[in-house]
């Protein structure tokens, strides 16, 4: 038996046999009550009474989809602020309380929704749910605080342009969305964060915290009616508002060919190759996701893998993905390679494309896709706190309650036609955009991959 065949099925087998004892000992568990409250307040409470914890994950209409391009980077900034002071409580006094009971608490940005989560021991409930309630209705984004962040953003920002990786990601984001919010930074630019005031923050809030923007998932030590008092004890003075949504222009599709390269003194080509992709309630969705499983998402069992790195030796790691957000999407190859070989594997990238949608995949590339998807899932709930934020985003992207247990019908009625027709809709190997940061000399890039 070849090499790679054994590690395919070793790598397959240890993900199956640990999928299903993460099935049998908490699938029981994922049986969400699901309320609207009074306040708009979408409520989802999930009991799991195993450990003395309780997790809970907000999801809050609130990411940069909302604000303007002049102010990139403001939903993310709020978003941090959260806890760096309150009416009620100082920076300090929110890390030194849920720190003393040895929970957490914090907030994300995000594209499409912000996510602030809460970790808590069951006996220090009300003291977290105080805390939850404080951060997301109180915040008074302090000047010094906004200026310390602001230079924790500008630092970060100016290390990442250190990173071949991360310049190839944002000028690939950019070139695929461009004036759509997809295609900006999340955290914005130095300049466009200069002109964010205090006053666009508390605006901001405002405007979009607002529980009828707003999903919130409680999982563990719990009741549901125990979790309804806490969220009206805590929250009921938060004000309804009016719900806000965003007004966003239509994702830009490129529809030719554009290569863009960045010069630097490196020993590898950081590449990635691909082009505008789909939205979450695309009804072709699972069918594109299993044909990537088996294009370039399957690690070891990826075609992308076993001809690029199995049999020609040019990379360590390669893979796809099909990015689906809210309003639209992208599709992307990644890879790094020695400069000398971008040429080879770029060609050999663009031969498997085509390949993939000119001939049906095989029975058992099939069967493998569909064995490892559905027996792999539960891996994406096996704790608390992924339940809350995977919660979270079936609410969001309205994948409806029962998606829990309609995900393996979804995924095993693809066909081999279902694959070849999306892999046909979806992978364009003439339109594509090319991003490659490497010592261009050395890299030689060919104007031309079709001969």
């Amino acid at each position: 038996m070849k090499k790679s065949n054994l590690k395919k099925i070793i790598y397959i087998t240890l993900i199956l046999q640990f999928a299903f004892c993460m099935f049998n000992s908490s699938s029981h568990a994922l049986d969400a009550e699901r309320r609207v409250l009074d306040n708009g307040l979408t409520l989802l409470i999930v009991e799991r009474h195993n450990l003395p914890v309780v997790k809970v994950a907000v999801g809050i209409n609130a990411g940069n989809l909302h604000e303007p391009e002049a102010k990139a980077g403001l939903a993310n900034l709020a978003a941090s602020l959260l806890t760096e002071g309150t009416k009620n409580r100082t920076a300090h006094q929110v890390s030194e309380e849920i720190e003393f009971v040895g929970g957490s608490i914090g907030a994300s940005g995000g594209y499409d929704y912000v996510t602030v989560s809460l970790s808590v021991l069951k006996k220090d409930i009300n003291l977290g749910f105080d805390l939850l309630s404080d951060v997301i209705i109180n915040p008074v984004f302090p000047l010094d605080e906004i200026n310390k962040k602001r230079q924790r953003i500008r630092g970060g920002l100016k290390a990442s342009e250190e990173s071949p990786g991360y310049i190839a990601s944002r000028e690939f984001r950019k070139a695929v969305f461009g004036s759509h919010p997809y295609g900006r930074l999340l955290t914005g630019t130095s300049e466009t964060l200069d002109g964010i005031t205090r006053d666009d923050l508390v605006e901001f809030h405002l405007k979009y915290y607002v529980p009828g923007n707003s999903i919130m998932v409680v999982v563990g030590d719990i009741t549901g009616e125990e979790a309804e008092k806490l969220v009206d004890k805590f929250f009921s003075r938060w004000s309804a508002g009016k719900t806000k949504r965003a007004t966003l222009p239509e994702p830009e599709i490129t529809k030719e060919r554009k290569t863009i390269t960045v010069d630097k003194d490196l020993a590898q080509a950081n590449i990635i190759l691909g082009h505008s992709g789909v939205s979450r309630d695309n009804p072709d969705y699972y069918s594109i996701f299993v044909m990537n499983y088996i294009l370039g998402g399957g690690g070891f069992a990826s075609r992308l893998m076993q001809n690029i790195r199995e049999d020609k030796g040019l990379v360590y790691d390669i893979h796809s993905f099909f990015a689906a957000d809210k309003y639209g999407g992208r599709f992307q190859v990644n890879l790094q390679t020695k400069n000398e070989s971008a040429n080879t594997a770029i060609e050999e990238i663009l031969k498997e494309i085509y390949k993939i949608r000119k001939t049906p995949v095989t029975d058992e590339e099939l069967s493998d896709a569909k064995s490892f998807l559905t027996g792999s899932f539960p891996m994406r709930i096996e704790t608390s706190g992924r339940i809350a934020r995977f919660l979270v985003a079936v609410e969001y992207y309205g994948l409806g309650a029962d998606y829990i247990d309609n995900y393996p019908g979804y995924i095993n009625s693809v066909t081999k036609e279902d694959v070849l027709r999306v892999a046909k809709k979806y992978l364009d190997p003439e339109n594509y955009i090319l991003v490659v940061v490497a010592d261009q000399e050395k890299a030689a890039l060919k104007k031309d991959y079709t001969d």
